[in-house]
């Protein structure tokens, strides 16, 4: 099971996220693990996670994070455009191709 990780700063819009995600690999049958964490606590999963997901509003940490996972994992900033909308199904599926690539 592919664990999907994103990167938010309180955590209240990023779980709306989650949960369309969620809905969306349902949907289509994808088995996937899909949490947020604030950026001072993603530390804590780094090693377990297949990719990172920085919410918009956390782009200037991406460095930080960087510093935390592992050199192989994908590490993106959500679409603006996507995040803003909370489009679940655009969110996963870019998810998706960080991880098969």
């Amino acid at each position: 099971m592919k664990k999907i990780l994103l990167v938010c700063a309180a955590g209240m819009s990023t779980s709306l996220l989650v949960n369309k995600m969620k809905e969306h690999a349902n949907e289509i049958g994808t088995e996937v693990e899909i949490f947020a964490l604030p950026v001072s606590e993603c530390s804590s999963v780094a090693d377990e996670v297949d990719v990172v997901l920085l919410g918009p509003q956390v782009r200037y940490q991406k460095a930080q994070v960087e510093k935390v996972v592992k050199k192989e994992t994908p590490i993106e900033v959500i679409d603006m455009r996507d995040y803003g909308t909370m489009n679940g199904k655009g969110v996963l599926e870019r998810a998706l191709k960080l991880i098969a690539n």
